[in-house]
């Protein structure tokens, strides 16, 4: 049986600037990312930026949030920027990172976007 979920909150221009801006400036700080994809969660109804990051394996996920905190107190005020609540992290080998690779290969900030999409497994 397929349901259909209502997306109430829709993933603004906004945030997708101030993701690739934290990218941007991630890449700048030279923390690894190895992908950054924007996840919708319908229980919460919120996005979440996934960070997916080798840093996390090897320093944990305290440290890669520190990191990542860092690099948002230097975003001037006057810029959108991801609130660090709005921000998961996992290792690059997360099953989720996986199995978005195994279909998607981009190079550098792209702006790849699912809309309507349905997997039966």
């Amino acid at each position: 049986m397929v349901t259909e979920m209502v997306v109430k909150e829709s993933l603004s221009d906004e945030m997708i600037f101030a993701g690739a801006e934290l990218m941007r400036r991630l890449d700048e700080a030279r923390f690894t990312v190895s992908a950054s994809p924007w996840f919708y969660t319908s229980d919460a109804n919120t996005w979440r930026l996934i960070i997916a990051s080798p840093e996390v394996k090897i320093s944990g996920p305290k440290k890669a949030y520190k990191q990542i905190q860092a690099v948002l107190a230097r975003v001037p005020e006057d810029q959108p920027k991801v609130a660090l609540k709005d921000i998961t992290v996992v290792d690059s080998k997360d099953p989720l990172i996986s199995l978005l690779r195994a279909f998607i290969r981009v190079e550098g900030i792209s702006g790849i976007r699912f809309s309507n999409s349905t997997c039966l497994a």
